[in-house]
This record gives structure tokens, C-alpha cells and sequence, in this order.
């Protein structure tokens, strides 16, 4: 994608442009951002994604002022009928699900893979919504059916009503009002308050980006931290104590032993390699409920594709897919990083691998990470 090339998707802006402007700045409106817009799944197909085990949804409703969240998977009788008001369906991660979605997902990759999180859609009935809210990651909402009103505004009070099943803001002072058409599309930065209400049926197509708290970042990084600590083949100094004396508070823990530890635990931080590798493995996780079955590797494959439910990304000496790492160097290397960003690898591409690297593609082949094609 070039990033200095002017983009409908963003008003005419270049990526650039468009970072520097307004990403976690001010929100911008981009009328008929997809001109021509159309669901890339009927309603019928997104109801049927709900009633999967694999695929994350909920269902939302307000009747007679009350608010109800109810998770699925659902059954067709248990979502309320199309001609009912004020419900919505909100379906996760359908790129993972829809290779049409994936596509439309990828026209946001001017911003890092590791940053960009899921399409998820958004099926309303009239006066449907989930009340005024906030996210704290930046998003796109892009109008595909029907008309929704957005009422935004930016304040600093972001207390929630308490014992409601949603977080629905304890007040909200929306500043504008939009009506967005098929095609129309809204970015708002982090924790900008905003109430979408459907004006008739809709369908709202929302890009949301990764922003992980510190303390969820290293609750997730320090047990990965641990495993690759362990499994190197190194001998670690222990703990001693020769000069140890005699106590008459034994329950008494040691500051020597606490000191120790603090040492372990900043030795361990300051290994750039294995942070690296931690933090590529975790970025490119995939998701609990996604599994991949293994593809037959051809010998007169034509090109390679990475599965659209895949996750690659790299960071020299490191390639990293689907939670695992390898290293790679030279023109492996390079190959290996231009499958990451353009997702394919042509014929000529192949040829030029080693044969380790070879291997290694067609193994990932034979686990469903990719596919080769004639």
C-alpha cells in the first residue's frame, strides 16, 4: 500500500496524511468512503453465524427503558424477529470467517498488523444500539445497510451506570449528530463518547484496533517470558546463602531471597531476544475457538496464500505465525517477511528458498497455516 497515495477510504487523505491528522486526535467523517457500499453477508448469513459455537456474539435489546445482553451462540427462535425494535446483533471476528470481510479488512493494513484486531457487524432493528458508551482503542465504523444516527461528543466524565449489563455512560453530552448513509464511514480515537441508534434496519461494519493495558500486556507476556527462559540450555546461578545465621523468626521471609528474585526477574526483562520473541508470539496468537486444518502441499505449486485467519508478522531475527517463532536470515529471510505484508508468495518467490525454508512452508502448509495453489 503506497502510504502517500490519497485514499477515498480516508476522505482523500493519504495514510499518512490521515495518521498524522486525526489517528488518536479527533474524529473525522468520510462520506461514501466505499462508494456503492453493499452487506457482504445477507442477514440471513450473518444470523447463521450467530448460531455457531466458533463465533462470538451477542445479542442486545432494550424494552420498556431496560436493558438486556445475552450471549450466544443463539438458535434461530431465539433471536427476536426482524419486524421487533430496539435489538441489535453483534457478531465478532467475522474476518475470520468470511473471505469478503478479510478483504475489506485488509484495506486498513496501512496501520500495523499487530494493531488491528477484527471486523465485527453490527445487525439492528429500529431504535436499535447498545447505549451511549466508549471504546478504549481507536474505530472505524463503516455504514453497509440502511441509515444510523451517531451522536458523539468528547468529555472527561466516563463513569458508567452500575449493575447494567453494558457499560452505558452515567452521562453523555454528544456534541454533533450524524446520520451516516451505506458507504459512510466514522473514525473515533480512544474513550470519545459516542451513541449509534439505527434509524430503520442497519448494519454497521466496525474495525477495531489492540490497545492492551500495561498490566494485561504483561500478564499475558511474563508466563510466555518463563517458557523460553526455561528452555534454555544455560546453567543459571541459584540461590545460596553461606552466610546464613540462626533466627528466632522463621515465618520471617528473607530479604536476601527477595532481593534474589527481584535480580531473576530484571536479568530476565533486560534479554532483549527473548522479550522479542515473546511479545511476536503473542501478537500473532490466534484466537481460542479458531482451528485450522492441515492443506495438501503440491510439487507444482504456483504460489502460496496465507489462510485469512492466519497472523504473521516479523522483527529481525525472527518470524513469527500463528504464536509460533522462527528465525530466518538472508534471502529467506526477505521471502519470509514479503509472505508477512503481501500475504502470497508467487512461484519465482518459492524457487529462491532454501531447502530448510522449503520445508518449513510446507509444513505450515500441512498444518493450515497456508495453502498452495496451482
Amino acid at each position: 500500500m503506497q502510504i502517500n497515495s490519497p485514499l477515498s477510504l480516508l476522505a482523500g487523505l493519504s495514510p499518512e496524511q490521515f495518521i498524522l491528522e486525526y489517528w488518536q486526535k479527533k474524529p473525522l467523517l468520510i462520506r461514501q468512503a466505499i462508494p456503492n457500499m453493499q452487506p457482504l453477508l445477507s442477514r440471513s448469513e450473518l444470523f447463521a453465524l450467530a448460531t455457531q459455537e466458533d463465533v462470538q456474539s451477542r445479542l442486545v435489546s432494550q424494552q420498556k427503558g431496560q436493558w438486556s445482553l445475552k450471549n450466544g451462540p443463539f438458535t434461530k427462535k431465539t433471536l427476536p424477529a426482524v419486524t421487533q425494535r430496539q435489538w441489535s446483533v453483534l457478531i465478532q471476528s467475522v474476518d475470520q470467517h468470511n473471505d469478503d470481510v478479510r478483504q475489506l479488512l485488509n484495506q486498513f493494513r496501512f496501520l500495523p498488523d499487530a494493531r488491528l484486531d477484527d471486523l465485527m457487524i453490527s445487525y439492528a432493528t429500529e431504535g436499535g444500539g447498545v447505549g451511549p458508551h466508549f471504546d478504549s482503542y481507536d474505530v472505524f465504523l463503516l455504514q453497509v445497510q440502511g441509515q444510523r444516527e451517531w451522536r458523539i461528543g468528547q468529555q472527561d466524565d466516563l463513569n458508567i451506570i452500575e449493575g447494567l449489563p453494558l457499560k452505558i455512560l452515567k452521562t453523555f453530552h454528544p456534541e454533533q449528530v450524524l446520520v451516516l448513509e451505506p458507504g459512510d464511514m466514522l473514525y473515533l480515537p480512544p474513550k470519545y463518547a459516542h451513541d449509534g441508534i439505527a434509524l430503520n434496519e442497519c448494519m454497521t461494519y466496525s474495525i477495531g484496533f489492540r490497545a492492551p493495558s500495561e498490566q494485561e500486556l504483561a500478564a499475558q507476556l511474563l508466563p510466555k517470558i518463563a517458557d523460553l527462559l526455561l528452555d534454555q540450555e544455560i546453567d543459571s546461578p541459584r540461590f545460596s546463602d553461606p552466610h546464613r545465621q540462626a533466627t528466632e523468626t522463621p515465618a520471617l521471609l528473607p530479604q536476601d531471597m527477595l532481593d534474589f528474585a527481584t535480580q531473576a526477574i530484571h536479568k530476565a526483562l533486560a534479554q532483549p531476544e527473548i522479550l522479542l520473541q515473546a511479545m511476536g508470539e503473542h501478537w500473532t496468537e490466534l484466537n481460542a475457538n479458531v482451528w485450522l486444518e492441515g492443506n495438501d502441499w503440491l510439487d507444482d505449486c504456483a504460489g502460496i496464500e496465507l489462510d485469512r485467519r492466519s497472523k504473521m508478522s516479523y522483527l529481525a531475527p525472527f518470524i513469527f505465525l500463528n504464536g509460533d517463532s522462527f528465525r530466518a536470515e538472508g534471502l529467506d529471510a526477505l521471502l519470509m517477511q514479503k509472505l508477512a505484508n503481501q500475504r502470497e508468495l508467487n512461484q519465482q518467490d518459492i524457487a529462491q528458498l532454501t531447502p530448510e525454508a522449503l520445508t518449513c512452508i510446507q509444513d505450515w502448509c500441512e498444518q493450515g497455516w497456508l495453502s498452495c495453489f496451482e
